[in-house]
């Protein structure tokens, strides 16, 4: 297909424009976490649950990750230097302010480089897991501190956990194409202070994500009629769609408690995913006419890194070469799990190194490719990408 050819009901087809990622200055190395935990959450005394985590730690392939809750931040708003001595408002309030303050940083990373008038955003999309209750919500704040018009239309997503990155792309792609002239600012901002929990004898899977999760936000612009002149597209969005896994509401679970995010995390998510992916993407693609037999390795991927076991069991369903899921496995070890903006870390990750390596375009030097996000529902996300020049 040609590229300018048009892509269902003869609509042009969104278009990332631009992408801007960002975290908190603080990070830990994963080596050094499982002490820091179970310090600043006064459970040293619980030895065989400690080594656990150790060993959670070590299998996660994560070396760092950024985080708000340093231990030097502890000490000095808290009575005892641990989490559970944090006064209720700070706990309440800190969520939000963090989630505006890297909303705000990775929206305006994506602003420069996109390079147009704020006048230009036509809509804004704002996301996050982290914090949500008040009113107005960050979507209002992030508006006002960036300085976007007061007609700018704005739509707050709470809710849908580590596979939001895909539905702001899915959302953003209807707007954007069913508004000629749009330009969709989408962004995702999270930050784990929002879970923060001491470990539990009885909530041995709070361990998981612990050693998992880390602080992130990305931001993307988008519009379906790129100006060639001045604007510099990435990646075509052809096709998104959304695929909830029949009876798995169970699998992962979250709600706000004690003035904190609980969740709860099967032990058999890895093989929801796994064993649900490769019919997704066949039903995907067989939209746009890729049939029969399809060589997932002709592919670029941008998957959610929900852990390292997951990664792995996609790659083995699939039969990918070891190389293929290179930038999924780096973002995953730089930042661990971030939820919803992760997604976005990828393809940024992905279109920085195809320049730098003299790649033809901004998929790896290939055409097309698959965008992943899985959360809770079981939901997984599903966006065909198709790259542009480098």
């Amino acid at each position: 297909m040609e590229r300018a050819e048009q892509i269902g009901g003869g609509k042009a087809v969104a278009t990332v424009l631009a992408i801007g990622t960002a975290n908190p200055p603080n990070f830990i190395l994963q080596e050094d976490y499982p002490d820091f935990y179970f310090r600043v959450t006064n459970s040293d005394h619980l030895h065989r649950l400690k080594q656990k985590f150790k060993r959670i730690c070590e299998n996660s392939k994560i070396e760092k990750r950024h985080i708000v809750h340093t231990e030097e931040y502890l000490k000095q708003n808290s009575d005892s230097g641990t989490y559970d001595g944090l006064p209720l408002e700070t706990r309440q309030n800190v969520p939000t302010e963090q989630v505006i303050k890297l909303g705000m940083e990775a929206a305006s990373k994506a602003i420069k480089e996109w390079g147009e008038p704020l006048s230009e955003i036509t809509h804004l999309i704002f996301y996050t897991t982290s914090c949500f209750g008040s009113v107005p919500g960050p979507d209002h704040y992030l508006s006002k501190q960036l300085g976007l018009r007061s007609t700018v239309n704005r739509l707050m997503l709470f809710s849908h956990g580590c596979h939001a990155g895909g539905t702001i792309l899915r959302v953003a792609k209807d707007i954007a194409e069913n508004n000629p002239g749009s330009r969709v600012l989408a962004v995702c901002s999270e930050t784990m202070f929002a879970s923060f929990r001491a470990p539990s004898e009885s909530n041995v899977e709070v361990l998981v994500g612990q050693a998992l999760f880390g602080d992130g936000a990305a931001a993307v612009i988008i519009g379906a009629d790129p100006k060639h002149s001045i604007e510099h597209p990435l990646f075509e969005l052809v096709l998104a769609s959304q695929t909830t896994v029949p009876d798995t509401e169970n699998a992962i679970k979250g709600s706000q408690q004690e003035n904190r995010l609980v969740y709860y995390l099967d032990k058999d998510i890895p093989n929801i995913v796994t064993n649900n992916v490769k019919k997704c993407l066949v039903d995907e693609l067989g939209e746009v006419g890729f049939v029969d037999e399809i060589d997932w390795n002709k592919f670029f991927y941008a998957i959610h890194p929900g852990g390292a076991v997951i990664v792995s069991g996609v790659e083995e369903k699939l039969g990918l070469e070891k190389e293929k899921l290179s930038a999924t496995w780096h973002v995953l070890s730089q930042h661990g799990n971030m939820w919803s903006p992760t997604v976005i870390f990828i393809l940024d990750e992905m279109r920085n190194r195809s320049k730098t390596e003299g790649k033809s375009t901004t998929g790896e030097g290939l055409e097309w490719g698959i965008l992943l996000g899985f959360g809770p529902g079981v939901a997984m996300e599903t966006v065909l990408l198709r790259s542009y020049p480098c």
